[in-house]
């Protein structure tokens, strides 16, 4: 089996003390998170508690965090404490798996947190390699991934295509490096986990994915397994509701991003650097980038009703690339004023004619490989499609269209004494009609640190 490291800066804070007598001085805490599970709850728990007493050489407890279930769930918890060492369970009066999460991990005084989904659906024999180099002291984080090579997966279609369009999603709109946001089969240290606990804001179902953006953010380590994983046929997630939730994460974790206030106690690290002025236009770029995606499939979903799915997607993407250049111009890359505002819209026009082709072949696949597609899947195989296009669009407008060398005003060819004030050098513009990025007239704070 493989694995995947994402940042190779060093972990932080201090190794783990070596393992006591037989490697079992470690302690690891396994949380699962449970809601109305009272179906499989004893079966899972049991399956996990006796691999890991005969396969895993250290210590562990496994802690059933019931979510305000409304069925038998707390009981069975209750009965599997009482019944199996090493087994406890909690309860909160909120539903939510980040809350539950939060509340085990923050509490925990293990070497190492964890936490797999009720269903087991990822195969066991994973779970040593994710911890490992976390008791080892070499990373710092630890992730179950379904989507790089060495992985064996069988799910549905759907699953699989809206889990690769929300991971395509987060790298090319967050600069994420991981691949897997969503796999509920994690691990940290337990003081980092404790550390980065306080700055994620999410309780749901983006809590996992805010806290792994907010570990890279701040140079952590983190070390990607692949995994054998089966979908759960019973899985009772609300897709499309959890999609528009997590646009939304990624909209507030952009905005932090851009403001700086993305930030945990866990120093000791230089964050890895970025091309000048990258580190200040990919925040904005993200934010608008998102609000550009909620509002052309907005309009798809409206426009749909009365036209094809074809035509639909061609008018939503013109209002909102012509939206999209037009913010990205004044936010992301600092031109001001109407010079050049039309070549850089027809410029913008390219990145249209990409999406266009990007969702249009996406639609068209989609209806090939599966007629009487539901709109909801539709909607996934646009943010797909959008996700690729976003990519290619940040890199022709940083390199092309709003490079710092085409924004300039080139000077007039006059000697030095003879040089007109109504003809400023290019280094100079007199005018307010563009502003120069930052970057390039003093360094970026963040990426000097």
């Amino acid at each position: 089996m493989s694995h995947l490291v994402t940042d190779r800066a060093d972990p932080a804070g201090p190794s783990p003390s070596p393992p006591g007598p037989g490697g079992r001085g470690r302690l690891v805490e396994i949380a699962v998170p449970v809601y109305n599970e009272e179906h499989v709850l004893a079966r899972s728990v049991r399956r996990l508690h006796s691999y890991l007493e005969q396969t895993f050489p250290y210590r562990f407890r496994i802690t059933v965090a019931d979510n305000a279930s409304t069925d038998g769930t707390w009981r069975v918890a209750r009965e599997l404490e009482a019944e199996l060492p090493g087994v406890r369970a909690v309860r909160l009066e909120q539903k939510g798996r980040g809350r539950a999460l939060r509340h085990v991990w923050g509490a925990s005084d293990a070497d190492v947190v964890a936490y797999m989904d009720v269903d087991l659906s990822t195969d066991l024999d994973a779970f040593l390699p994710l911890v490992a180099p976390l008791i080892s002291g070499h990373s710092d984080l630890a992730i179950g991934s379904r989507l790089t090579r060495g992985s064996a997966v069988v799910r549905g279609p759907k699953r699989e295509v809206i889990s690769r369009c929300y991971n395509l999603l987060l790298r090319t709109t967050l600069a994420a490096r991981f691949t897997d946001a969503q796999c509920g089969f994690k691990a940290a240290r337990t003081q980092i986990a404790q550390a980065l606990l306080p700055s994620v804001e999410d309780e749901q179902w983006f809590f996992d994915t805010e806290l792994l953006l907010l570990a890279e953010r701040n140079g952590l380590r983190i070390h990607e397994v692949p995994v054998d994983w089966v979908d759960d046929p019973d899985s009772r997630v609300d897709v499309l509701r959890t999609a528009l939730d997590d646009l939304k994460g990624m909209a507030r974790v952009g905005r932090r991003m851009l403001t700086g206030a993305f930030r945990a106690p866990v120093g000791g690290r230089p964050r890895p650097r970025l091309p000048a002025g990258m580190a200040r236009q990919l925040p904005s770029f993200a934010i608008i980038g998102v609000f550009s995606t909620i509002a052309q499939l907005v309009l798809f979903v409206l426009l749909r009703t009365v036209m094809g799915p074809l035509w639909a997607n061609a008018l939503s993407l013109v209002v909102t690339t012509v939206g999209n250049t037009a913010a990205n111009r004044r936010f992301t890359f600092g031109v001001t004023g109407p010079e050049r505002a039309l070549r850089q819209q027809l410029e913008g026009g390219l990145a249209f004619l990409l999406g266009l082709a990007l969702s249009t072949g996406g639609l068209a696949l989609l209806h090939a490989l599966t007629p009487g597609a539901s709109r909801a899947v539709e909607v996934v195989a646009l943010v797909c499609a959008n996700g690729v296009a976003t990519l290619v669009r940040f890199l022709l407008m940083r390199a092309w269209i709003f490079h710092p060398r085409r924004l300039g005003h080139p000077a007039a060819p006059v000697s030095e004494s003879a040089a007109a004030p109504a003809s400023p050098p290019a280094s100079a513009p007199a005018s307010a009609s563009f502003s120069r990025d930052p970057a390039q007239s003093r360094p970026d704070t963040e990426e000097t640190r």
